[in-house]
């Protein structure tokens, strides 16, 4: 062929995967399992699975969660997702007594990010 018929023109998009999402029984255990764990971080993993399951948080939404984006008075959460837009979100029940508890807990230069990792404190630190 002396020419390609097909340049310029741009290939369909190829389909994403759904994401799998855990059936009832396997969150009722992960709750379960949640609400008997003892160990030193079980407040806070508490916090984060259930608000993740019950909020329709994005993970990265819920990895930079501020103290100044919740509102315990109204039960609500404001989050930035993609693109900086601005979502609020409303708490399930469930989740309030949680972010009391969690909040107990903490030190005290855990006060602005709810859930701090090590890089997350040597940020802060700086």
């Amino acid at each position: 062929m002396e020419s390609d018929f097909m340049a310029g023109i741009q290939a369909p998009k190829s389909d994403k995967n759904l994401p799998v999402y855990m059936s009832l029984e396997e969150l009722k255990k992960l709750f379960h399992f949640l609400e008997k764990d003892e160990r030193t971080l079980a407040y806070r993993n508490n916090l984060l699975f259930k608000l993740l399951a019950t909020s329709g948080m994005r993970r990265q939404e819920l990895v930079d969660l501020t103290w100044e984006q919740v509102n315990l008075d109204n039960q609500t959460i404001r989050v930035f997702g993609k693109g900086k837009k601005e979502r609020l979100l409303p708490m399930h029940m469930i989740v309030v007594p949680l972010f009391h508890q969690y909040k107990e807990h903490l030190a005290e230069h855990q006060l602005k990010a709810i859930f701090l990792n090590i890089l997350t404190f040597i940020i802060q630190l700086q």
